[in-house]
């Protein structure tokens, strides 16, 4: 089969590989789309350590070609994976943590994902789509997955102010999850007057640049409270400077972007005298899945607006470079891989 090897940091390439064999309690899936996102691209950069060769990915939806042993999915049937396993055995796993298993791994970073023709998956990771979800947009439902375990762990509540600092893929999902869950207002924060409006369209109740005076505006649409829940989805330290000051003393922030970084100026006495809770946000569990699943089906969530761009497999490495760059035009880039 072929798949798109990543040798070491920037060295990718299409190669024939070793098809993967079925075994007992595992299905085979032949991948039709995956997505990319910024995790692939630290990959990619050698910000974030794998082992190489590697075939990353961690976001694709396919077809059930053949299953090891018994399982409620059928062949032919059209299904996402969910990328992160863990062993059931240990501390986190007992306490319903399983995405945190010091044990566990997830495909794509750990061992091979899904930019490849076929992909062998425990028979336990892989949920069948309805047929209303089109297959260009499907795999957004695991970067779903993660803003609704992320909000679960933050809990909002019907009528909190939730500020959105990013309107990117991840902004965008947080903005209606929020609203779905009854908060009031919800305020997305970018530069972007594209991804400013497209918040608008999914929900969002106001939206302003970073330059407009964000604090006067927030504190005047709360009452001169403040954000019970800051949501930074952007993962600039930075940002999370700000993300303290916008916060209302006793709120909550919700780290959902990925800090590389190791020093930062950041408002430590702020934090400690406002006495935040500070929520941090790793992966998804395996329940997050048929509720968001659910949740596009029904039209709860929107995902259609914030697919840009659709590739082929093949040219994997522009899709990568498409996130590099700073483009307010695009947003999800998809691969078709029976393009």
């Amino acid at each position: 089969m072929k798949a798109m090897v990543l040798k070491s940091p920037g060295a990718l390439g299409q190669e024939e590989v070793e098809r993967p064999l079925i075994k007992d309690g595992t299905t085979l899936v032949r991948i039709t789309h995956s997505g990319v996102c910024g995790t692939d691209l630290k990959i990619y950069q050698g910000g974030i350590p794998v082992n190489y060769p590697r075939i990353m990915g961690h976001e694709m939806i396919g077809e059930v070609v053949e299953i090891g042993g018994e399982s409620g999915i059928h062949t032919g049937s059209r299904v996402i994976i969910d990328p992160v396993f863990y062993c059931g055995h240990c501390y986190q796993c007992h306490r319903s943590q399983e995405s945190l298993c010091p044990n566990g791994y997830i495909l794509g970073r750990d061992q091979d994902g899904g930019f490849s023709d076929y992909l062998r998956v425990p028979s336990d990771a892989v949920f069948p789509l309805p047929d209303n979800i089109n297959g260009q947009v499907a795999p957004l439902i695991q970067v779903l997955t993660t803003a609704v375990h992320a909000q679960r762990l933050v809990k909002i509540f019907p009528s909190e102010a939730v500020l959105v600092l990013g309107l990117g893929v991840a902004g965008q999902l947080h903005v209606q999850l929020a609203k779905a869950r009854g908060a009031y207002p919800v305020i997305g924060i970018t530069r972007s007057p594209q991804r400013r409006a497209l918040a608008e369209k999914l929900g969002a109740d106001f939206t302003l640049a970073p330059d407009e005076n964000v604090k006067d505006h927030l504190l005047e649409l709360t009452n001169g409270i403040g954000a019970d829940v800051v949501i930074e989805t952007v993962g600039a330290l930075p940002m999370l400077a700000n993300a303290v000051d916008y916060a209302r003393i006793g709120g909550r922030l919700l780290l959902f972007g990925i800090y590389t970084g190791h020093e930062a100026n950041l408002p430590f006495y702020d934090l400690y005298f406002k006495e935040l809770a500070l929520i941090n946000a790793r992966a998804a569990r395996r329940e997050d899945f048929p509720s968001s699943i659910a949740m596009v089906s029904q039209g709860q969530v929107q995902l259609d607006s914030m697919v840009s761009h659709v590739l082929p497999l093949i040219e994997l490495d522009r899709a990568i470079e498409m996130l590099a760059e700073r483009d307010d035009q695009r947003m999800k880039v998809i691969l078709d891989h029976v393009a």
